[in-house]
């Protein structure tokens, strides 16, 4: 039926109803859109601290942020218990690397740390040890992929390989080359881990983690790192000039020079995520760069660029997959100060600075988000159509 059929047989009144109608469906639109659009990126829960809030009311903080994929260093039972019925995906670590070279010890702990809590809380990815090929523990080097093919195997063996996959996380410093991205290559005294453990990923279908910070490179040589381009501010960007690319931050040329190395290795395909990035809103005296300003950019503008599904200039129709570190600042971890003050929040559930998250609730159920709001644009311009139709007929 056409606008003026209705105008021409209905009452002001009925008119009135239908146009009150259609606000209250409007309103809760936008009440289903916030409450259910989950942000895109993931967040470090890290717990090296004595005055961290309990994991049930950090479940309420998230769900209020519509975080919905959390990592955690550990497999914490009271976590993933508070996190039981939430939908939220947790990626659990072990780091016992020389315990889980044992098929049966490896069984023993993915049937005891991990099998309780599925399907209650979803567990998708085990990452086995944390920036092992980085260090100097040659034997742990050698443990690493036997840990990762007996936590493997424990998930077959309990019927959970389809649902929780391995990994494990390394350092950009396995990298030798990363500029230009299209040279990336990795360390060669590395290179005989890293092959096959390339060829347990493509195997296994799971990702190739990578903990990568922008900071340290700008913190280590201010003079000769652009602020703006490890911030994701404007700048004229770096062109590659093998695939003349430009890259417009640090962060995408890392990945990419990631994505360099392993096809070097013969693999093209392994999806590349960065399990850990940040900068610290604090530091020492010599931590060039640490500061509230700077870490408010780093992580706000970051945001904004996943939240756009953005990829890199390699891959630009892969979205940048990304957990950010931390959640909160951590009191005792070791280091310079900066190591402390990573977080996003305090401990009492502030902001440490303002990216958006006004949102933010220890409230155990979930709260609206300022992030979430994917739907606002539409429903103001559907409430200036009911103005209009108002004014119209009435």
């Amino acid at each position: 039926m056409e606008l003026r059929d209705i105008s021409s047989s209905s009452s002001p009144s009925s008119v009135l109803l239908l146009l009150l109608l259609l606000l209250a469906i409007i309103s809760a639109n936008d009440v289903v859109s916030a409450a259910t659009t989950p942000l895109k990126f993931g967040i470090n829960y890290g717990q090296i601290a004595n005055n961290l809030p309990h994991p049930t009311q950090v479940s309420g903080l998230l769900q209020s942020l519509s975080v919905n994929r959390v990592k955690l260093y550990d497999a914490d039972p009271a976590v993933l218990t508070a996190f039981a019925g939430t939908g939220v995906e947790f990626i659990v670590g072990n780091e016992d690397l020389h315990n889980l070279t044992d098929a049966r010890k490896a069984r023993a702990w993915v049937a005891q740390h991990v099998q309780p809590f599925i399907p209650a809380t979803r567990i998708t990815c085990i990452t086995v040890g944390n920036e092992v090929l980085s260090g100097k523990d040659t034997a742990a080097m050698q443990s690493l992929l036997p840990a990762m093919q007996s936590v493997r195997q424990a998930l077959v063996d309990l019927g959970l390989a389809g649902k929780v996959n391995v990994s494990t996380a390394h350092s950009v410093n396995i990298l030798a080359t990363s500029y230009p991205p299209s040279a990336g290559a990795f360390r060669e005294d590395l290179a005989q881990y890293i092959q096959p453990l390339l060829n347990f990923h493509a195997e296994v279908g799971s990702p190739f983690l990578i903990n990568a910070y922008p900071f340290f490179a700008y913190k280590a040589s201010p003079g000769s790192v652009s602020l703006p381009y490890v911030l994701f501010e404007p700048n004229p960007g770096v062109r590659d000039p093998a695939t003349n690319l430009t890259y417009d931050n640090m962060l995408y040329a890392q990945i990419d020079a990631v994505y360099a190395a392993m096809k070097a290795m013969g693999h093209a395909d392994i999806t590349v995520r960065i399990s850990e990035t940040g900068w610290p809103s604090k530091g020492d005296a010599d931590e060039v760069g640490a500061s509230v300003q700077n870490a408010a950019a780093y992580n706000g503008n970051l945001m904004k660029r996943i939240a756009a599904g953005e990829g890199t200039p390699l891959k630009p129709g892969v979205p940048v997959d990304v957990f950010v570190f931390a959640l909160f600042n951590e009191d005792m971890k070791p280091g310079p100060a900066s190591e402390r003050n990573y977080g996003l929040f305090y401990p009492n559930g502030t902001p440490v600075y303002n990216i958006g998250f006004d949102g933010a609730s220890f409230s155990p159920s979930p709260t609206t988000s300022t992030f979430s709001a994917s739907s606002r644009p539409t429903s103001t311009f559907l409430m200036g159509v009911v103005v209009l139709l108002a004014a119209f007929f009435l």
